[in-house]
């Protein structure tokens, strides 16, 4: 006498994965509306200067300009320059304008990681008054 267990023993269960899916689908859904719901935009109150106290009296200094070419090149007056002469260029600069500030423009086919050498260049020439211009 065979019994049923025995026969369906054999065979290997097939998971229907239709059901699962959905479920596991449903519950993303719910965390991702929970979660956009849940993270919100913070102002910070700041009050802003007015436009009688916030004017500077004193002449802004012209920055020096530094350039990079689309071959890396750094230049000054736009004429190569090697790391020992931009440094007593702008060392020469910021002695005599010590409010001013050393801006870097870059060709936007020079690679990110040329860009970044030369600001760290600059920054440890110029400190805190050295920035990368932009369009």
């Amino acid at each position: 006498m065979k019994f049923k267990s025995q026969q369906q023993g054999s065979q290997m269960p097939e998971p229907n994965l239709v059901p699962m899916m959905d479920v596991i689908l449903t519950v993303l859904t719910f965390f991702i509306i929970v979660s956009m719901s849940l993270t919100s935009f913070q102002a910070v109150d700041v009050p802003l200067p007015s436009s009688d106290r916030g004017i500077s009296k004193e002449k802004p200094v012209d920055p020096i300009i530094v350039a990079m070419n689309r071959q890396g090149q750094v230049l000054m007056n736009n004429a190569p320059a090697s790391e020992a002469q931009l440094a007593q260029i702008i060392v020469a600069y910021l002695q005599k304008n010590p409010k001013g500030t050393v801006v870097l423009k870059a060709d936007k086919q020079v690679t990110y990681d040329k860009v970044v050498q030369v600001l760290g260049t600059l920054r440890d020439i110029g400190g805190d008054r050295v920035s990368l211009a932009i369009e």
